[in-house]
C-alpha cells in the first residue's frame, strides 16, 4: 500500500456556524485489521479513523447527521459501515461499495438497508474495484429497485471519461467531488459544462467537496469559489456537502476540517443558502424527512 497522509489530530472550529441537522455528506470510517479485515490489492487502510473519532470531529463541526460512506479498502464486505451506523444512531445513513450489489445476496443488502444505507458508490478506477458492463447493469437496476441513488466518484482529470456511465440514468445520480473540474479552466472545463447541463435535469446531485485537491493555488482555496457557485447557481436544491474525512489517499498535508466549513461559507455565500446544502438538500436525498 502507498504511504498517504492521515487526518489532522487536532483540527479546529470554524468561525461559521452551521444550521441545526447540518450533514456531512461523506465521511469514511474504519477500525482494526483484526475486526474489519482488508481485501486484497486495497490501496489504503486507516485503522485509526473510527467512528468514534469522527462523531468528535461532527460535535465539534456543529454536525448532527452524517452519509458513512463505505471505503474501497473493505470492498463487498460492510461490517465497518454496519457497526458504524449502530453506534452513531438514527441521524446518520450509509452508502455501500457498488461492488455489493454484484457480489452479495439480497439478504445482505437487504440487511444494509435496514440499518440505512440508502446508495451504493461506484469508485474510480485507479482504486481497484470496477465492473464489466453486464453487471454494472444488473448492478443499476438493482438500485432502481431499491430506491437507492447511485453515487459516482470522478477520475483525477474529471468525469468526461467515464460520463457515458451515469447521464443517461434516470434514478438519483450524486456526483462526487465538484466533478473535479480544473478550477483555473473556468467556464471552458468540459467536466463542469457536463456537471452543469447535468444538475438541470433534476435527478444529479453534486457534492461541494474536496476543495483542498482541487485547488491549484492552495489554502484558503480561492480559486475553487468560483467553481462551488457555479454550481449552487444551476441547481442550489441538489447541492450537498461532504467532509470526505479522514481524506483519502492524500499525497500532501490534509486540511483542517474547521476551515473547510468556512469554506463552505464562502460557497454559500447567504444562510438561506447554506442551509439548503447543509439540512434541506441531504434530509430529501437520504431520507430524513421520512
Amino acid at each position: 500500500m502507498s504511504d498517504y497522509q492521515s487526518f489532522q489530530p487536532h483540527p479546529t472550529a470554524p468561525r461559521t456556524r452551521l444550521p441545526a441537522g447540518a450533514c456531512d455528506s461523506q465521511f469514511h470510517v474504519f477500525g482494526s485489521v483484526e475486526r474489519y479485515p482488508v481485501r486484497a490489492g486495497a490501496a489504503y487502510e486507516m485503522p485509526s479513523a473510527t467512528i468514534e473519532v469522527a462523531l468528535k470531529l461532527h460535535r465539534l463541526l456543529g454536525i448532527e447527521r452524517g452519509v458513512i460512506v463505505q471505503a474501497t479498502t473493505y470492498g463487498a464486505d460492510h461490517q465497518v459501515v454496519l457497526d458504524g451506523l449502530a453506534v452513531a444512531g438514527p441521524n446518520y445513513r450509509g452508502c455501500a461499495n457498488a461492488a455489493v450489489l454484484a457480489e452479495r445476496d439480497d439478504a445482505y443488502i437487504a440487511r444494509l438497508h435496514d440499518a440505512g444505507v440508502r446508495g451504493a458508490r461506484y469508485t474510480r478506477q485507479g482504486l481497484g474495484i470496477s465492473m464489466e458492463p453486464a453487471v454494472y447493469q444488473r448492478s443499476i437496476a438493482r438500485l432502481r429497485e431499491l430506491g437507492w441513488y447511485a453515487k459516482f466518484q470522478p477520475e483525477p482529470d474529471g468525469i468526461m471519461a467515464q460520463v457515458a456511465q451515469f447521464e443517461d440514468l434516470d434514478i438519483p445520480v450524486v456526483i462526487d467531488h465538484m466533478g473535479r473540474a480544473n478550477p483555473q479552466a473556468g467556464e471552458g472545463d468540459p467536466s463542469r459544462r457536463k456537471l452543469l447541463e447535468l444538475l438541470e435535469r433534476g435527478n444529479f446531485w453534486v457534492m461541494l467537496s474536496l476543495s483542498e485537491k482541487l485547488s491549484r493555488t492552495g489554502e484558503p482555496w480561492d480559486d475553487v469559489i468560483p467553481l462551488a457557485q457555479a454550481m449552487i447557481q444551476a441547481n442550489p436544491d441538489r447541492v450537498i456537502w461532504g467532509s470526505d474525512w479522514p481524506h483519502p489517499v492524500s499525497v500532501k498535508a490534509t486540511p483542517d476540517e474547521g476551515r473547510l466549513v468556512d469554506q463552505l461559507a464562502r460557497y454559500a455565500g447567504d444562510a438561506a443558502t447554506l442551509k439548503k446544502i447543509m439540512v434541506d438538500n441531504p434530509a430529501q436525498l437520504f431520507g430524513y424527512d421520512k
